[in-house]
């Protein structure tokens, strides 16, 4: 992924790194935390909770392979290549502990074109089915005016602002 932005001072550290066209993951540094405790990818959580990991496509199947060799080559503990029958996924950890996942498509087994839910007891919204249904969300029935939309200054503003907006 292209980092495409960032922001930091002493003791924090901010990076954006470009996933699609419109779409960007975010990370950040903390130096002299506490890391939660390592759990296995998709095993039950037993006491405090952040979420379980986030997954990262790459185009093929020897761009998966690459990057399990460079993540080793750097020192990264990582799976093996796990077979899920519609993705091949490795399993790794960043420098913070945040659980990741990498996998790419498998040939012929596109769930995105033929979406696959197998579960004994579904939620009621899985039963509605793969496509979104109209009419889910409430009528807007007073939209903010024009007047009323403000944008605030946050961080990652002096990027591009100079120095943030004190509060």
């Amino acid at each position: 992924m292209r980092l495409v932005a960032g922001l930091g001072r002493p003791g924090f550290r901010h990076y954006f790194f470009q996933l699609s066209d419109t779409d960007l993951v975010a990370f950040f540094e903390w130096p002299d935390i506490k890391a939660v405790p390592h759990k296995d990818h998709g095993e039950p959580v037993r006491g405090p909770f952040i979420f379980d990991h986030v997954s990262f496509g790459v185009d093929t199947e020897a761009d998966l392979w690459e990057l399990k060799d460079k993540l080793e080559a750097a020192g990264f503990d990582v799976s093996e290549v796990i077979d899920h029958g519609f993705i091949h996924s490795i399993y790794s950890f960043d420098p913070n502990g945040i659980p990741i996942e990498f996998s790419a498509n498998v040939p012929g087994r596109d769930v995105r074109k033929k979406p696959t839910i197998v579960d004994a007891n579904p939620s009621d919204v899985t039963l509605e089915g793969p496509e979104p249904l109209p009419d889910k969300w409430p009528e807007v029935k007073t939209p903010t005016p024009n007047s009323m939309k403000t944008v605030y200054l946050g961080a990652g503003s002096e990027l591009f602002h100079g120095k943030k907006k004190e509060e």
